[in-house]
């Protein structure tokens, strides 16, 4: 099934022309991000620095300017010094959130869409990991990897590996087939690594990383990035001699990790510009930033990083990510667009912000992993005024109280449209306001789509726009449907005991009947589809939504599920063997029907992902050459 996408030719991303310093040389040390409004002694020039402020991302722009141009991809070297690269490791790094499974299917998915955007740097996985992980970094990287537009733009594809050449010869095995392959290796370096962890000492190490990042060479890898994982913590004479080895042994990007996200905005930005002014051969590699929440400074860090010389930046759409998440995306690209100009040097990527919204929307719904409704540019609340002074505000200007137009990340606003969908809408409307809200969906989506609409129209006054998203979720974003729902029959009350009726069909349409009967409608649902699924799992999470206001509002439901088979996979960071949740989500005017199809969507993940059984790697203390 093809994925939707996000299209609106009307809209560009606005830029303006400003004449700024340049940035400082290698051999300079750069001061961190400062957060504080430049000293002014002159009214004049304050009041033309905030109205230049506010014609760079509101809407009191009139005419937005050109987007600039992306440089020619180099590995090792940006001819545009103000050019920022953005590497997303969503793929990578936020699969390993807690229930955030994809299956190969859904990866590809969001790679596609991923290249839509505009990423420079795709982290489809790691490869090592799983049979499942390989074939869906092999996949991304034949289609999506060879996917050059009309600009000869196409991302690279990149995979991880730890130090040892099964990794290394793994990764490369599954992005060579791309137009631009990319192998990413790491090994620690801080202290209490080297002493727990791996053991070794810092000679060592440095052995280690030097052979890996040749030997990656070696198989025919033009591009390759090293991260000395936990650098935030490390001493920086060791960084800056692990860090030149591994340049002249032929590393293109070296990635300064803060693994445990422990630093301050204005400590990470001196460790780049220590990195950038004290290692050997600096000059001819890319620095990267890959920057942890886990003190909730993600974004403000890798915003420090790149002020400071930066020239990639790793991140994660909606900031998901182990533990607290990764700098998030939206944040952090949104961010260079509106203060580049006026606060970063000059800096830009070559995002295309129209596609933030729906970009964020796949993952949120692939994942099961919710964005929390004060999310920073793609929150529900992230446009909402309730204030009656933000209210009165709005209405006399936007631009009062927002300093970023919605329809700049795909956004459109439903009090804003002309459309109102009801019962007596047909095909060709509610195609305009799929259309307007970002979504261009094939015939045989749009029909599937077309009848829920109709459905749920027949029993409300006024179909929202929260209520098409909820049905396009729920139709286009659903994993392959091994099992689906045909129909289900409840009997429940306080009379008797809870029934229910179930009828499933197979891949092969086979229909299956069961029932059972349990303590509520939704346990007893859900029992007697596990008697035709036969495959048990342990239901771990179960939350219900409403979309919208009312009695008549379809709720979203989601469900994380456990299989009790211990389906497991390796954990990119630590080696271990992690057993795996899957998430599924459902969308429905019925509650039950709507968690019945949550609870199928994850038993389907499942399924599909013990179809591809998980192959055994080496231990990150195996990091020595094999």
């Amino acid at each position: 099934m093809a994925s939707s996408i996000l299209r609106n030719p009307m809209l560009s991303s606005p830029t303006t022309t400003i004449t700024t310093p340049s940035l400082p040389s290698s051999s300079s040390k750069p001061s961190p991000l400062s957060f504080r409004f430049p000293p002014s002694h002159h009214r004049s020039s304050l009041s033309l620095r905030i109205k230049s402020l506010r014609l760079s991302c509101s809407l009191s722009d009139p005419s937005p300017p050109l987007r600039r141009r992306r440089p020619e991809y180099i590995p090792n070297r940006i001819s545009d010094p103000n050019y920022v690269r953005v590497f997303d490791t969503t793929l990578r790094d936020g699969e390993q959130s807690p229930g955030a499974t994809l299956t190969s299917k859904e990866k590809l998915d969001i790679a596609r869409q991923l290249a839509k955007l505009g990423v420079d740097v795709i982290e489809a996985g790691f490869p090592a990991a799983s049979k499942d992980d390989f074939e869906a970094v092999k996949t991304i990287a034949e289609t999506v990897g060879n996917a050059v537009d009309g600009d000869g733009y196409v991302p690279v594809i990149c995979g991880l590996s730890r130090c040892n050449k099964r990794d290394i010869e793994t990764a490369w095995e599954a992005v060579k087939y791309a137009k631009r392959p990319r192998i990413h290796t790491f090994i620690a370096t801080s202290d209490i690594h080297l002493e727990y962890k791996l053991k070794k000492s810092k000679d060592e190490v440095i052995e280690i990383a030097r052979n890996m990042v040749k030997f990656a060479r070696s198989l025919g890898c033009e591009d390759v990035e090293f991260s000395p994982e936990d650098a935030g913590r490390s001493e920086r004479e060791f960084l800056y001699e692990i860090l030149g080895e591994v340049i002249k042994a032929g590393a293109t990007t070296l990635n300064i990790p803060d693994t445990v996200g422990i630093t301050l905005p204005s400590e990470f930005g001196q460790l780049i510009a220590d990195i950038k002014a004290n290692t050997p051969g600096i000059e001819n590699v890319i620095i990267s930033t890959h920057c942890q929440n886990d003190l909730g400074l993600s974004t403000a860090n890798t915003l420090s990083g790149a002020h400071s010389g930066a020239r990639q930046v790793e991140v994660t759409i909606n900031g998901i990510g182990e533990r607290a998440g990764n700098a998030s995306l939206e944040e952090v690209v949104m961010a260079i667009k509106c203060r580049g100009d006026h606060v970063l040097g000059g800096l830009y990527t070559g995002i295309d912000t129209r596609h933030i919204v729906m970009t964020s929307k796949m993952v949120e719904d692939y994942t099961g992993m919710q964005t929390q409704p004060h999310k920073a540019i793609v929150g529900a609340n992230a446009f909402a005024h309730e204030s009656g002074i933000h209210q009165d505000g709005m209405l006399k200007h936007k631009g009062t109280y927002e300093i970023i137009c919605p329809e700049e990340i795909g956004l459109e606003r439903s009090n804003d449209a002309g459309i109102v969908l009801g019962k007596l809408s047909g095909r060709h409307a509610l195609k305009d306001r799929l259309t307007e809200l970002g979504y261009v969906l094939d015939d045989e989506q749009l029909s599937s789509i077309f009848w829920r609409f109709k459905s749920v129209a027949e029993r409300k006054k006024r179909v929202t726009d929260a209520d098409i998203i909820a049905l396009v979720s729920d139709e286009v974003f659903q994993p392959e449907a091994l099992w689906r729902l045909l129909d289900i029959q409840i009997t429940c009350g306080t009379l008797g005991l809870s029934t229910a009726t179930v009828k499933l069909v197979d891949a092969d349409g086979k229909e299956h009947v069961a029932c059972s009967m349990g303590a509520g409608p939704v346990d007893s649902a859900y029992k007697a589809i596990d008697l035709i699924v036969k495959e048990p799992a342990t239901l771990l999470e179960y939350s219900m939504n409403a979309v919208t206001e009312g009695i008549d509002a379809i709720a979203t439901t989601r469900v994380l599920i456990r299989g009790n088979n211990n389906y497991s996979t390796t954990n990119a960071i630590t080696g271990e063997e992690v057993q795996r949740t899957f998430s599924g989500t459902g969308a429905g005017m019925d509650i039950v029907v709507s968690s019945v199809k949550a609870y199928v969507g994850a038993l389907n993940k499942m399924l599909d992902f013990k179809e591809n059984a998980p192959t055994k790697v080496p231990s990150q203390n195996n990091n020595v050459p094999a």
